[in-house]
């Protein structure tokens, strides 16, 4: 398969090796897209051009979570997930897939400097994971809180604050099935979703602030 927009990436037909199995890993990661976009109508998700040099093969998912369905002015959170599956393994991988998980959205200056902001931010991925799935391994990643301050001649321009997570993980999955994608997926969207300020869409997840109120039309 050629790499290109809203597809894997990997070796041709010449090289076959491990491609059947990406497949179905791809297979049931888009039957997961199809149940977020169902559920969630907040989350806008489409496959982007993944990552070319990490795997022999890897799928790539952007997100968009916004106050207003289809607004796009309305933007408030931001995500990707990369999923990687080389036939032979990698080292750190414990197994022959490995997720990349990307989430970004705005907060207010107040929550910024709540000092357990990034433990809180770190423990959404945790309890989506252990709530949405049948296990992972060798997980790890940062959660960064960034604050942009204007001087000069932007001092009037008002400060913005961000929340970032990056992480990894393998998910457990049983022998050459891919069955359980769908669940990561599912865990990720709850994480983008949750940063964002909307709803906990997953029982167990705590919200850190109010939900985001919709305009009125």
């Amino acid at each position: 398969m050629s790499a290109h927009s809203g597809h894997p990436s990997g070796p041709g037909p010449a090289s076959p090796a491990g491609a059947a199995e990406f497949r179905r890993a791809v297979a049931e990661v888009e039957r997961g897209m199809t149940a977020q976009r169902l559920l969630r109508r907040e989350l806008r998700l489409e496959a982007e051009t993944p990552p070319r040099r990490l795997a022999p093969f890897a799928y790539a998912v952007a997100a968009t979570a916004s106050a207003t369905p289809g607004d796009a002015e309305a933007e408030i959170g931001w995500g990707r997930l990369v999923l990687l599956f080389d036939a032979a393994g990698q080292p750190g991988w414990d197994g022959k897939h490995r997720i990349i998980g990307y989430v970004r959205a705005e907060l207010e200056p107040e929550i910024a400097a709540d000092p357990l902001i990034n433990e809180v931010g770190w423990s959404w991925l945790i309890e989506a994971l252990d709530g949405r799935t049948t296990g992972y391994r060798n997980i790890s990643g940062t959660v960064t809180t960034v604050v942009t301050q204007g001087f000069g001649g932007k001092q009037d321009e008002p400060t913005s604050t961000s929340f970032e997570l990056r992480a990894s993980w393998s998910p457990e999955l049983s022998g050459a099935s891919s069955a359980g994608l769908d669940g990561h997926l599912a865990a990720w969207c709850d994480v983008v979703c949750v940063a964002a300020g909307l709803p906990p869409p997953a029982p167990g997840l705590a919200a850190l602030r109010p939900p985001r109120r919709r305009p009125r039309p």
